[in-house]
C-alpha cells in the first residue's frame, strides 16, 4: 500500500493511502468502515503491518461513491514527509555502498578500506522535511553542500537481537531520504553537524508497504540535480544489506515502531567528482527508488 501525509486547507497533517490514483483519508476511511484508524502514520505503524490486509478487505466493501467523499486528487494535496516529526533520530549508514568507499577516500577523511561492520550516524528529527520543499544552505556554516540519494526502511515492530534470517519480519515499509551533506562540517571524524542540520533529510514522497515491494535488495536508485544524472545504482550493492543492518543496529540497541533507517548512498556524491561539485541557491535535486517514486527539492541559501 502506498501511505502518505498531506496538509489540509487548515495545515493539519493527516494520514491517507492511495487507491485508483487519489489519496484517501485514513481516519475519515475508518470511520466510513467503523474500523477506527489513526491520523498520522506512526500510530498507524503502531497497529502493526498487519492493519494493511484489514484496510485492503475493507476496501473491497466500500463503494467508488463513498471513498470520493473522502478522496482527493494527488496533484490537488500537498504532501508532506510520510513521517514528519520522527520520534527518535534518524539511523544513517555511512559508507555502505563500495565504490562510494572508494571515492569518499579520494576527499574526505576515511581510510578507503572497506568497513567490518556498519557505520552508524544519526540525524534528529529537525532534518526532516518534504517533497517540494526547500533544504536550507546556512552559508555562515558551509560552502560544501552534498547530495546522497538513498533508501529508506521504516521499522514496524520492536526487535532486540534479531537475526538475520528474521529481520524483514519487522520492517513495516520503505521510503527514500535525501541524506544531505555539509561536508565541511565534519568535526574529527564525527558526522552530526555534517549531517544533522535541519532539512537535511528530504524524506518522501510516500511510505510504501512492504508486502508492496518484492525485493528492496534489487531497486534501481538515482539522483538528478538540475536535469543532469548524478547517481545511478541499485541496491543490490550494498556492503550490508538489510538484513544485515537490522541485525547489527538490534544487538546495539532495541529497534521499535516507527524508527527510520537510511540504508548509505551510492558512488556519485559532489564530494567523489573530479572537480568536487557543491550545490548551491536553486539547485534542483530529484532522488528516484524504484517502486517508491520521486522526491524533488530545491536548495535555498540562507545567511544567519
Amino acid at each position: 500500500m502506498k501511505l502518505l501525509t498531506y496538509l489540509t486547507s487548515d495545515n493539519e497533517q493527516r494520514a491517507a493511502f492511495v487507491h485508483n490514483n487519489k489519496a484517501v483519508d485514513l481516519e475519515d476511511f475508518g470511520d466510513l468502515t467503523n474500523f477506527p484508524l489513526p491520523d498520522n502514520l506512526l500510530e498507524l505503524i503502531d497497529m502493526g503491518i498487519e492493519v494493511i490486509a484489514e484496510i485492503k478487505t475493507l476496501l473491497e466493501d466500500i463503494s467508488e461513491a463513498d471513498l470520493n467523499e473522502i478522496s482527493y486528487e494527488l496533484n490537488e494535496i500537498q504532501i508532506t514527509a510520510p513521517i514528519p516529526k520522527p520520534r527518535k533520530n534518524i539511523i544513517g549508514i555511512g559508507l555502505n555502498y563500495t565504490e562510494h568507499v572508494a571515492e569518499s577516500a579520494r576527499t574526505l577523511d576515511t581510510t578507503g578500506k572497506l568497513p567490518q561492520k556498519p557505520i552508524i550516524f544519526s540525524k534528529p528529527p529537525t532534518t526532516v522535511t518534504g517533497p517540494n520543499t526547500e533544504v536550507l544552505l546556512n552559508t555562515n556554516l558551509t560552502q560544501q553542500l552534498d547530495w546522497e540519494v538513498e533508501l529508506a526502511v521504516v521499522i514496524g515492530k520492536k526487535g532486540k537481537y534479531v537475526a538475520k534470517e528474521n529481520a524483514l519480519d519487522y520492517v513495516f515499509g520503505y521510503t527514500i531520504i535525501n541524506d544531505i551533506s555539509a561536508r565541511d562540517c565534519r568535526r574529527e571524524g564525527q558526522w552530526i553537524v555534517s549531517k544533522g542540520q535541519d532539512t537535511f533529510a528530504p524524506m518522501g514522497p510516500f511510505l510504501i508497504t512492504k508486502d508492496e515491494i518484492e525485493n528492496p535488495h534489487n531497486l534501481n536508485l538515482s539522483l538528478k540535480l538540475n536535469g543532469v544524472e548524478k547517481q545511478n545504482s541499485n541496491t543490490q550493492f550494498m556492503l550490508f544489506n538489510i538484513n544485515d543492518l537490522i541485525e547489527d543496529l538490534s544487538i546495539v540497541f532495541t529497534l521499535e515502531p516507527g524508527d527510520i533507517i537510511a540504508t548509505g548512498t551510492p558512488a556519485g556524491v559532489g564530494a567523489g567528482r573530479n572537480p568536487q561539485e557543491w550545490m548551491k541557491d536553486g539547485d534542483v535535486m530529484e532522488c528516484y527508488v524504484e517502486g517508491i517514486g520521486t522526491l524533488i527539492n530545491t536548495v535555498k541559501e540562507i545567511r544567519i
